[in-house]
């Protein structure tokens, strides 16, 4: 089965008004920048998007923000977004806060079929108002859902023709996870290849958990925030 659509804007044309939307990336490592534009070209909004963060204030999902898509972010991180930011503080958007161990962890259960698991980070804070929490073997632990959803946007560094997707380094840190917990996973690659020229022991998402892929027209591999020291 080819699963290779033409560019983002056709591989993303039905997200509807509405659609809960996985979006890969960790910062600005890894995230899909192109089907972010394609989503903001289309237009659906009243969406609720599941994101470690919300890129910066010029890159990433800020877009969708600017252009007032978004009603619901779930994510661990708000810093280096100043639109994002504003937008909380207004009460212009509805956040949902999770801790970041937990949030991977709500995904991937999410992508395996785990309905709930138990953990003992937020117990005691207001992460856990309103959710049951137990004690085994002495310690206290807070019930988390898991976190399914419509779509997931993810960047993967090669991906061949079916679907079998490889990412570099700390753009694997949530991108895998997402495309298992996702209805339909479309996967932005930076290099589109046959099937059979990546290694099996490489492929980081089997094709099973990817119906669309596309090639990227240029990767822009912004750095979130540079922190090399000056050389002498």
């Amino acid at each position: 089965m080819n699963k290779v659509f033409p560019d983002a804007r056709a591989a993303c044309a039905d997200i509807p008004t509405g659609a809960t939307l996985f979006v890969g990336g960790f910062g600005l490592c890894g995230i899909p920048e192109e089907s972010i534009a394609a989503v903001r070209e289309l237009g659906p909004r009243e969406l609720t998007i599941i994101s470690n963060n919300a890129g910066t204030t010029d890159h990433g999902l800020v877009h969708l923000l600017k252009n007032r898509q978004v009603k619901k972010m779930i994510s661990s991180y708000v810093g280096e977004n100043q639109v994002f930011e504003q937008q909380m503080l207004a009460g212009q958007i509805e956040v949902e806060l999770t801790p970041q161990g937990t949030m991977s962890e709500r995904i991937r259960a999410g992508g395996a079929g785990i309905p709930a698991f138990f953990t003992p980070t937020g117990v005691g804070t207001k992460v856990a108002e309103g959710k049951e929490v137990r004690e085994f073997d002495g310690r206290r632990y807070v019930m988390e859902r898991a976190i399914s959803g419509d779509y997931a946007l993810v960047k993967a560094w090669k991906g061949d023709r079916l679907g079998n997707l490889v990412y570099r380094k700390t753009a694997r840190n949530f991108n895998p996870m997402m495309a298992m917990a996702a209805r339909i996973t479309i996967a932005e690659v930076e290099q589109l290849v046959e099937p059979g020229e990546i290694d099996p022991d490489l492929v980081h998402t089997p094709a099973i958990f990817v119906q669309r892929l596309f090639q990227a027209n240029a990767p822009s591999h912004f750095i979130e925030r540079r922190t090399v020291r000056k050389r002498a």
